[in-house]
């Protein structure tokens, strides 16, 4: 009769999932603490303008992805699972630049054909 060949420490290693240390989460819960109170920040000081739309644009990104990379694990994955998850927002977010220069393009043209006089 044939047994496997791994050793104790590696069949305890396969069935045990991997623990993170906690101290991870409490620091990821700090950050977003910061990022949080820096958005609403962003609101109490009153900026206006693009300044204030990038900036909170910015901090919910950087929130995103915390979460995501933390708390979802997509940390430990795979690559191929990371790029399956991270390309299609990324090629959306090329798309809607490109869709913007075009919004200029033909707010231009319009404004030089079709105004009068």
């Amino acid at each position: 009769m044939r047994f496997s060949t791994c050793g104790k420490g590696a069949m305890m290693a396969m069935q045990q999932p991997a623990q993170h240390p906690i101290g991870l989460y409490f620091k990821v819960w700090g950050l977003l603490f910061v990022l949080s109170a820096l958005s609403y920040s962003v609101d109490y000081m009153a900026l206006q303008g693009m300044l204030r739309w990038s900036l909170i644009v910015i901090f919910m990104v950087l929130k995103a992805g915390l979460i995501v990379a933390v708390f979802m694990h997509m940390m430990w994955e795979r690559l191929a699972l990371i790029y399956a998850i991270l390309l299609p927002p990324l090629a959306l977010l090329v798309l809607m630049l490109l869709m913007l220069l075009e919004s200029d393009y033909t707010h231009l043209s319009r404004l030089t054909y079709f105004s009068g006089g």
